[in-house]
């Protein structure tokens, strides 16, 4: 009934046999060895409803599968889109290779995801458009930063782990021997950044990977860079670690159970630690770490390294409180951690009361925290902070509305008087400059070639030095207005359950004095104003 044409019409010959309808055409189609054709609607229908009827109808035609691929914007995926056979001939694999090769597909490609969109090819109905990925591009990994390794336990990690007693407490003031090192114990290893691992797209195009942020080995005090490994820290001194900055360092420890009047004052080279308490005017000056595992009363403890007193740290005013004059000072390098302190002078890189500030006055480089780590909800109670860049704590002031002042960015004061200088120094090169080129010009008037010369050499000499002069002082105003901007932009009080009335906020050269109790809120700079704002839940 039906005979297939060479070029893929599926034809059925009228003068031989009449259908009675179209739909008989269709159904005897779908009956046939040509069912999966594209069955030609329109002209079957178009047949019957003219009078004249020509000898062949073309009531379909067989269509080959077709293949594509296309490339996304990214380049990092091939996709290829499949439109399944209708009678017609199949996609081979080698076929399909050519297409993706054609399309610029030159890495990631993976045979088993061609497959896989080819295979459908049986199971799809005819004219079905079946998409899949058969070339994946692979993003760059970026290199892992260096890292210190620790081989030896220093002395902050020695003083988490207290003692353990037989009937299974702790005890607080026992930490066991000391972690001692002698001369040549590798410290720590240095494990080297690592460049990371480029990528690519499915075009070929490599994709460059991020290296790993690297830094210096530092060899602190009693240690050295080992002569046989430059990733090694040994040590060059019998005593105790404690880390520093990209490095450690080796103290001698110095370990005595109280500081009275009877063991005199401590002034030592190395660490020293405390196991009970530090009596009034007692002094310790150490170059190291100071632990004190009980308290400190009207004491002076001063330190190279870190402070950390497990208990209260206790004064009383001395003079005029308005002049800071406290009897018990606290000053340190590094950080100072606290359990709570009451008229205490309090001095550090970062600053940590556990729980509470009553009528301290606090200065500090960063962080002044009062309260846990997680959520800090300390109080800080009256006193002064001198300065800082950032004051968290839970409740700041009081109910009553005492008197009470923070300082923020107290350091932008200095870099102020840093850039004025600067900027009158570079005013005096300008004028210098301004004069050795009249004085240019003044040589070229000289007739005496030699002697002309000669001025111009000296001349020009002087000027490459103001030059230099004029670009460095340039450089250090950008660097001084960067650091002045980052310094007042960090700059921010978040007092996480209330911040009370008689306060007085300075940051900066800008000034804010609460008048009420505010809910959980952050002080900062916005617009140019120092601003109260709550928190969102």
């Amino acid at each position: 009934m039906f005979k297939l044409a060479h070029n893929g019409n599926i034809l059925l010959n009228v003068a031989e046999f009449q259908p009675p309808s179209a739909a008989f055409v269709i159904e005897a189609l779908e009956k046939s060895p040509f069912a999966d054709c594209d069955i030609d609607h329109d002209a079957i229908n178009q047949f019957f409803k003219n009078e004249t009827k020509e000898n062949v109808l073309v009531v379909g035609k067989k269509v080959d599968a077709v293949f594509s691929v296309s490339i996304s914007d990214d380049k990092m995926e091939a996709l290829a889109t499949l439109v399944t056979a209708k009678g017609g001939k199949l996609v081979s694999l080698e076929e399909a290779k050519r297409e993706i090769v054609k399309a610029g597909v030159t890495r990631g490609y993976k045979q088993a995801f061609l497959e896989d969109v080819l295979s459908q090819q049986f199971e799809a109905s005819p004219g079905t458009e079946i998409s899949g990925i058969v070339a994946k591009g692979r993003s760059p990994v970026d290199g892992l930063p260096a890292k210190l390794l620790p081989h030896v336990q220093t002395l902050k990690e020695r003083l988490k782990t207290p003692k353990l007693r037989e009937d299974g407490t702790v005890d607080m003031r026992d930490f066991g021997a000391l972690a001692s090192v002698a001369p040549g114990t590798v410290l720590v290893t240095q494990r080297p950044a690592t460049p990371g691992k480029e990528g690519f797209t499915v075009t070929g195009d490599t994709i460059e990977a991020k290296p790993g942020a690297s830094f210096q080995l530092m060899a602190g005090e009693g240690t050295q860079i080992s002569p046989h490994n430059p990733l090694e820290l040994i040590a060059t001194i019998a005593g105790c670690p404690s880390d520093i900055n990209n490095g450690m360092r080796v103290d001698d420890i110095f370990t005595i159970a109280d500081v009275t009047v009877k063991s005199g004052h401590v002034d030592f080279n190395g660490s020293v630690i405390v196991t009970h308490n530090v009596e009034p005017g007692m002094r310790i000056h150490a170059k190291g770490d100071i632990t004190v595992m009980g308290s400190v009363e009207s004491g002076e403890i001063v330190a190279g390294g870190n402070i950390e007193i497990r208990q209260a740290a206790i004064g009383h005013v001395t003079g005029n409180e308005e002049d800071h004059d406290l009897s018990c000072k606290i000053i340190a390098k590094g950080d100072v951690h606290l359990s709570h302190g009451q008229y205490v002078y309090v001095e550090g890189e970062n600053i940590f009361f556990d729980k509470q500030s009553n009528h301290c006055n606090i200065k500090a480089k960063k962080l002044i925290q009062v309260g846990q780590p997680d959520n800090p909800k300390g109080k800080l109670i009256g006193g002064h902070i001198l300065d800082g860049q950032m004051l968290i704590a839970g409740e700041i002031g009081s109910e009553s509305g005492a008197k009470m002042s923070i300082t923020l960015a107290a350091e932008g004061q200095v870099l102020t008087d840093k850039t004025d200088k600067c900027l009158k120094d570079l005013a005096k090169t300008d004028e210098q400059l301004d004069t050795l080129q009249q004085a240019i010009e003044k040589a070229d008037q000289v007739k005496d070639a030699t002697k002309k010369k000669l001025l111009l050499e000296k001349i020009g000499a002087t000027q490459l030095h103001y030059c230099q002069m004029s670009e460095q002082l340039e450089h250090k105003l950008s660097e001084l207005d960067h650091h002045l901007h980052d310094l007042v932009d960090n700059a921010k009080i978040a007092a996480n359950t209330a911040l009370h009335p008689g306060i007085e906020v300075r940051i900066f050269d800008k000034f804010l004095r609460t008048t009420r109790s505010y809910p959980p809120c952050s002080v900062m700079l916005q617009d140019g104003k120092l601003e109260v704002v709550f928190k969102t839940t």
